[in-house]
């Protein structure tokens, strides 16, 4: 027999997080999908004076513990501590209720200093609040395992997207896409999705191109931020670099269909998974990301469907990109082996892991 639940979601970043200013995009923000259809819930009242998620008090509910107890809920299921509300719910329910918690932190920034032991102590008193967590891949449940959590407690809810919403392939529009950009059959698009900020060093991957000096490769930047000036100026009206501004969720298939291969060339800090990587791998491409993408040890197989290089090694990054470059159909067979890895990380069963797991405890 099916299981069945009664599922409330609580947003507590407020109902002005429909339409957001995006910091690290420098845009106003409104996803083109529907993203509330099919379930309950309730955007909570978000006093903060300068709301969202990038600061700890950019998150303040002064209702949610009410709101939460009117509806009695069975179990509660936590994404993310570093907000006020968020930690405050912690230390509320910590033996009332039994608290799941969900995030996707990693251990590839530690910090081997007083200031990082102090940071241990603080967050294995964090997590002593939580009964049992959900990791999305390996890094993350070293990462609970180093704060505390133990191997009963940990249980694994694959970090996914829509994997057949980016595996649809839309030929004609895609065709569209290279031909704007002027790429023929023999070109080889490289292509870079995010925003342009230090932390996914996408200047490194840049200067990788321009050192290369390949005239079959072609570079695609899309996405705003911080860094979008200083790239421009590197590019230095380069015909085979290319920009386009942010472009919402039902325009990226087609988008990641049009390339060959997708980078992501992070150096951190606090470049948790990498999604992207996830959306490359569902429209079947091959992936070059850094050891400082937390999906990296997950989900790219050296030699089978991408590469791993040293982050910020300007050398490596040019010597692997070399190698996945010298041959179109080399890319191809990769990119049929990505799209089969990522069936096994999906919306399905990242849910099932879930549900099993409460329904379990529930007994």
């Amino acid at each position: 027999m099916a299981k069945k639940t009664q599922l409330k979601v609580f947003y507590t970043w407020g109902e002005q997080s429909m339409v957001k200013y995006d910091k690290g995009f420098a845009k106003q923000i409104e996803w083109d999908i529907p993203l509330l259809d099919g379930y309950d819930y309730q955007f909570l009242v978000n006093a903060s004076k300068d709301p969202g998620t990038h600061h700890f008090n950019g998150i303040i509910n002064p209702g949610l513990q009410s709101t939460v107890k009117y509806f009695e809920p069975d179990a509660i299921l936590i994404y993310g501590w570093a907000w006020k509300s968020h930690l405050k719910a912690l230390r509320f329910f910590k033996g009332k209720i039994p608290i799941y918690f969900r995030g996707d932190s990693t251990l590839l920034d530690k910090q081997k200093n007083f200031k990082g032991l102090l940071r241990k102590l603080f967050l294995k008193w964090i997590y002593s609040h939580v009964d049992k967590a959900f990791y999305v891949g390996s890094a993350n449940k070293n990462y609970y395992s180093q704060f505390g959590l133990k191997e009963k407690q940990l249980f694994f809810t694959p970090h996914a997207i829509d994997n057949s919403r980016f595996g649809k392939t839309d030929r004609q529009e895609t065709i569209k896409i290279r031909e704007k950009l002027s790429i023929g059959t023999d070109g080889i698009l490289i292509l870079f999705a995010g925003k342009l900020e230090p932390k996914k060093a996408p200047d490194l991957l840049l200067k990788a191109l321009k050192q290369l000096a390949n005239p079959k490769l072609q570079l695609l930047f899309v996405g705003n931020g911080e860094l979008e000036k200083e790239l421009k100026l590197m590019a230095d009206n380069l015909t085979n670099v290319h920009f386009m501004d942010f472009q919402n969720q039902s325009k990226m298939p087609a988008i990641y269909q049009a390339c060959d291969l997708f980078c992501l060339p992070s150096k951190g800090p606090n470049e948790t998974w990498g999604l992207a990587v996830n959306e490359a791998m569902a429209a079947g491409k091959a992936v070059l990301v850094s050891t400082k993408v937390g999906c990296a040890v997950d989900l790219v197989k050296p030699g089978i469907n991408g590469e791993v290089f040293r982050s910020n090694d300007l050398d490596e990054l040019m010597q692997k990109l070399g190698e996945l470059t010298d041959s179109k159909e080399k890319l191809t067979k990769m990119g049929i082996q990505s799209q089969q890895i990522i069936q096994n990380w999906s919306f399905e069963k990242q849910v099932k892991a879930i549900v099993d797991t409460i329904y379990s405890d529930a007994k």
